[in-house]
């Protein structure tokens, strides 16, 4: 990883209807070390984020003129100080209409990778710390907070600038709570959602479990759940979606085309579909859970008929080897009510 171009600007917006402010930072070519470390504990907050959407820009190029800008960057039309400055200026035009208070640093990173150009626009939010100055006074002070991402966006240029760009080069974190401001900075990236994530879901769920049932062995489809969830988990980690192919090759290393030709004949899945599912409920391939009535139970779905038993005429769940720390608790309250 190698950073070609960063630059952070400050802004605050703390009295709603008063002119937000704004405190630029100069624009930083090659920064390395520190810089380096911070972004890449940004990537990493990124990648484990659950619900991201994905999309691409949108063409009101008047209402939303960042892709122009960062078009004519990329074309050596402008430096990377004056794209910033552009939509620094656009974002502290933004929040002058907010009524939600807000501050925080506004972060836009041009990362070369091994393969391709990624452009991140990120939103880092500060929490408040508590240290001693020089004379042993206590004093409160702001530090950046290297555990919440809640507004970001990551832009795949080799996919965008492509003649037939697909409708998935954008990637955007939009967490719950943010309100007007996380609107503010949808506008302000030009996002456009193009991929519904529940429904890319449902469909990778589906081609999986009809392709496990195809075996004859319960292990074997057991195997193929797991594998399969193994494989989304390890997409989410990198930040990258399911692409089906590679899929195949990965449930089925000796016959990589299984899954594929399956998909394609009885799912109507392309073998160069690429879906998004979310990984948070790709785990129900591996684990059955359900909670209600006081109850909570979960557990692997290896174990239904060999530790765990449904009976569907009486509606009733046999448990025949007890976790350890289960049987304990059961025993010690057993104990007492006697």
């Amino acid at each position: 990883m190698a950073i070609k171009q960063l630059r952070t600007v400050f802004a605050s917006q703390l009295q709603p209807g008063q002119p937000a402010r704004t405190r630029p930072g100069p624009a930083l070519k090659e920064p390395g070390g520190d810089y380096e470390a911070l972004h890449k504990q940004m990537k990493r907050l990124f990648n484990a984020k659950p619900g991201k959407k994905y999309g691409r820009f949108s063409e009101d190029i008047g209402e939303c003129p960042f892709s122009a800008w960062l078009k004519d960057y990329l074309e050596d039309k402008q430096s990377f100080a004056s794209l910033t400055d552009r939509l620094f200026s656009q974002w502290q035009s933004l929040l002058d209409s907010s009524q939600e208070e807000h501050q925080g640093h506004l972060m836009l990173v041009h990362e070369a990778l091994a393969d391709s150009d990624v452009i991140y626009l990120l939103v880092v939010e500060i929490d408040s710390a508590m240290r001693f100055d020089s004379a042993q006074t206590l004093d409160a002070t702001d530090v950046l907070s290297l555990s919440r991402l809640n507004l970001a966006l990551r832009i795949e240029l080799d996919d965008w600038q492509q003649p037939a760009a697909a409708d998935t080069y954008l990637t955007l974190v939009h967490a719950r709570g943010t309100g007007e401001i996380g609107d503010l900075f949808i506008k302000l990236a030009g996002f456009t959602n193009q991929v519904d994530v529940e429904k890319e879901t449902l469909t990778f769920l589906d081609a999986v479990e009809a392709f496990a049932r195809q075996s004859e062995v319960p292990e074997d489809a057991g195997k193929v759940r797991t594998r399969a969830y193994e494989f989304c988990k390890e997409q989410h980690a990198l930040g990258e979606p399911v692409a089906v192919e590679a899929l195949s090759g990965y449930l089925d290393e000796d016959r990589p085309e299984r899954f594929k030709q399956f998909a394609a004949e009885s799912q109507d899945l392309p073998e160069n579909t690429v879906l998004h599912p979310d990984h948070r409920k790709v785990k129900k391939l591996v684990r059955i859970a359900g909670s209600g009535g006081g109850m909570s139970v979960s557990f692997s779905s290896d174990l239904v008929n060999q530790a765990i038993y449904y009976d569907r005429e009486t509606d009733a769940l046999t448990i025949t080897r007890l976790p350890k720390a289960l049987r304990e608790q059961l025993q010690r309250y057993l104990e007492t009510k006697e």
